[in-house]
């Protein structure tokens, strides 16, 4: 069992013992943290945040935990009770609120829970922010309000047709262009709020043949969650036999897109965000930004519209600030994560899906022809077990100091660039070990490209 605290917020298994599990005992005192920095941070008399939740088993008890919590220091609240991540993130906005949480454990198997931290942006804390709040946790003062002073609750009901109306209102999505394309869909909501939201998105945009896939929010996930080719056997099958043009896959809080093609194949959660981009960037020229660990074809796609790619430390967080300071139009994550800010500057699946159909019907092609149209790259992870003794900084500063005379990148561990392909090495904030990240143009190249790297490092222990 597991208890994780980051500056993003704290992810856990739920039952067990408090501080080695997420236990309630556990939820009150995190959330009593975010309430003072909150107070600290914003200095009104009246603050208010919303909370929204995926589907898992835990999410009901965590979110009253959370709602009574709030109210006892003295904060209101707009339960949005089940939300995507993306839709609760739009209504921190919409409803001027003060910050907002998300229960969800993204891709985690229905045993964990986590609480993710907002600000009055609908954007997750920054590093500085993040760090404060975690020593609030460790501290453990806290002060609640009297009896007049306790938060009040109010109930939202409308957030996801919010959501849906501003993504249809979207210059960029042409709703027409894809009701006339009559697509057949297949989504897999993986039994969480994903199945609700999809379907009706879909449907709003005049598609009329959808399949639904696990679309039961019960949270009793049909498949290892994650959206990743070995676990999407079943949306594979049911392409086949619905004969349909277009699967759609999504994590249960719905940042994450994954698409199929009309054969049963992954397009790639890295070439999501890269068919997305390319749409994106033919009709408004500007900058891109994805994290150290996504995929090269973001950067030649955007180097083809003579445009400007910039790399961010890994995390939603980094990502977001790199594009504001570069002005990026779209970014996100190759993990399927797009990144439109015209809506807003957080990972949407909804907004992915808009776009990406429209652009299938514009172009009048299939999936799969779409997908050759991107230049080809494979990704592997790996990881490089470590004795806790050693000084993991000090072997990433060997390996960038070894690999110089190449392109470094060490805002975020050492990435080292060659001509058409990559390595990155991070550090586990969790496990003693090295993540090792390698993209080549063929799964044995970046096999034989990873091996070599980590047979170096073994030299520099």
């Amino acid at each position: 069992m597991t208890l994780i605290k980051s500056i993003s917020g704290i992810r856990g298994t739920i039952g067990g013992e408090p501080s080695e599990n997420l236990t309630p005992v556990d939820v009150v005192k995190f959330v009593s943290a975010y309430g003072r920095w909150l107070k600290e941070t914003v200095q009104q008399s009246r603050l208010m945040v919303v909370v929204g939740r995926d589907a898992r088993p835990s999410g009901e008890m965590v979110e009253r935990l959370v709602l009574g919590t709030l109210a006892g220091m003295g904060i209101d609240a707009v339960s949005l009770g089940l939300a995507t991540t993306p839709t609760t993130e739009m209504e921190v906005i919409r409803q001027k609120a003060d910050g907002g949480i998300i229960l969800t454990a993204s891709h985690n198997p229905k045993q964990w829970n986590a609480l993710k931290l907002l600000n009055n942006k609908g954007e997750f804390l920054s590093a500085a922010d993040g760090a404060k709040l975690l020593a609030y946790v460790d501290a453990g003062n806290f002060t609640y309000a009297e009896v007049d002073q306790l938060g009040r609750l109010t109930n939202e009901t409308e957030a996801l047709e919010y959501h849906i109306k501003a993504i249809k209102e979207l210059p960029l999505v042409d709703v027409q262009a894809i009701a006339k394309a009559d697509f057949k869909v297949v989504v897999d909501g993986v039994n969480s709020i994903g199945g609700i939201a999809i379907p009706a998105l879909l449907r709003s945009m005049g598609v009329t043949h959808v399949h639904e896939l696990n679309c039961i929010p019960d949270g009793q996930f049909a498949h290892n969650p994650e959206p990743i080719p070995e676990n999407l056997t079943g949306i594979s099958e049911a392409m086949k036999k619905q004969k349909a043009d277009v699967g759609i896959v999504v994590d249960p809080d719905v940042d994450r897109l994954a698409l199929i093609d009309e054969h049963g194949n992954m397009f790639g959660e890295e070439y999501t965000l890269v068919a997305v981009a390319d749409y994106v960037l033919q009709h408004t020229p500007g900058n891109t930004v994805s994290n150290l660990s996504s995929s090269l074809a973001l950067r030649d796609v955007t180097l083809r519209y003579n445009q400007q790619y910039t790399p961010a430390a890994v995390g939603e967080v980094n990502v977001v600030q790199k594009m504001a300071q570069t002005d990026a139009i779209i970014g996100g994550e190759g993990n399927g994560g797009v990144i439109y800010p015209t809506l807003h500057a957080g990972r949407d699946a909804l907004v992915g899906v808009a776009l990406f159909l429209t652009y299938l019907a514009k172009e009048q092609v299939s999936v799969s022809e779409l997908r050759k149209r991107y230049p080809h790259y494979e990704i592997i992870k790996k990881k490089m077990p470590l004795l806790p003794s050693v000084d993991v900084d000090s072997v990433l500063e060997k390996v960038a100091k070894a690999f110089e005379q190449y392109e470094v990148n060490t805002i975020d561990g050492v990435k080292i660039i060659f001509e058409n392909e990559w390595v990155h090495l991070r550090k586990s904030n969790t496990e003693p070990i090295i993540r090792v990240y390698a993209e080549s143009k063929s799964r044995e190249a970046a096999e034989k490209l990873a091996q070599e790297i980590m047979e170096k490092v073994e030299t520099l222990k």
